[in-house]
C-alpha cells in the first residue's frame, strides 16, 4: 500500500495487512494442521489453535494428566514434529511450563506447550 502524504505529495509506504492476507495465513496453518494430524494419528490427541496473526499453529498438552504422562505426551509430539529443544520454566506452586517451537513447516510456525503440575506420587 502506498499513500501520498503532506503538501509535496511524498510517497509513504505502509505495512497494513488486510483481511484476505490474514485469512490466507489461517488457511495455511489449518492445512498444515490437517497434514500433521494425518501423519501422526497414532499420537495422543492434544488441543490445537490456529493463530490470528501470521501462519501460527499452537499445540497444547492439556487435560488432567499425571505429570509424567503430560511430559511423555509433550515429548512424543516434540520429537515427531522435529521441534527444537524444549525449554522448561519453573513457576510457583510446583508447576512447570514446557515450550518447544519449530522454525517453519511449510511457512507455518508450530509451537508446542504444556503445563505440568509436578507432584511426588504421580497423581494430580
Amino acid at each position: 500500500m502506498v499513500q501520498r502524504h503532506g503538501k509535496r505529495g511524498d510517497l509513504v509506504s505502509s505495512t497494513w495487512i488486510g483481511q484476505a492476507e490474514r485469512a490466507a495465513w489461517q488457511r495455511r496453518a489449518a492445512a498444515e494442521l490437517a497434514a500433521i494430524l494425518d501423519a501422526h494419528d497414532d499420537l495422543p490427541l492434544i488441543t490445537w489453535t490456529v493463530g490470528p496473526a501470521g501462519s501460527v499453529l499452537a499445540g497444547r498438552v492439556s487435560g488432567l494428566f499425571p505429570a509424567a504422562r503430560a511430559r511423555e505426551v509433550f515429548t512424543a509430539w516434540q520429537k515427531r514434529l522435529a521441534l527444537g529443544e524444549a525449554r522448561e520454566d519453573r513457576m510457583s506452586g510446583g508447576t512447570t511450563a514446557l515450550h518447544a517451537t519449530a522454525g517453519s513447516r511449510k511457512e507455518v510456525t508450530v509451537r508446542l506447550t504444556a503445563t505440568v503440575q509436578d507432584d511426588e506420587d504421580g497423581d494430580l
